[in-house]
């Protein structure tokens, strides 16, 4: 299970990566959300999984008890995350409406790119 989870983190890390490096605004939001989903599941799997345990301390059981902490985090991390991707798309779709393109590297008002081609 520790094999499938590290290496789910890891394709999730390397596909935001990935996408945060093209060129036009939508895969750029689309890597920055698989890179909030890689930190999400890396801080619910650091939490460790306890099997038949309680959520918080009982009082007349054991002190073994499930940490609350990772999954505290993880929901206001998904939280923040859905904020800042509507966020950004709200900027996206406001530069694509202005420019009439979604690449970001337009420098010129008549929309040549830094190598002279067209957008």
């Amino acid at each position: 299970m520790e094999l499938i989870i590290s290496s789910s983190i890891g394709v999730l890390t390397a596909g935001g990566v990935y996408l945060l490096l093209r060129l036009r605004t939508f895969p750029v939001i689309l890597g920055l959300a698989l890179l909030s989903y890689a930190v999400n599941v890396f801080l619910f799997a650091s939490g460790r999984l306890a099997i038949d345990q309680s959520p918080i301390l009982s009082k007349y059981g054991e002190a073994t008890y499930t940490d609350p902490l990772p999954q505290a985090l993880v929901l206001t991390a998904i939280v923040i995350s859905f904020g800042m991707t509507a966020v950004l798309v709200m900027i996206g779709l406001g530069a694509f409406l202005e420019a009439d393109s979604d690449r970001i590297d337009i420098t010129a008002d008549d929309g040549e790119t830094e190598d002279g081609g067209r957008a």
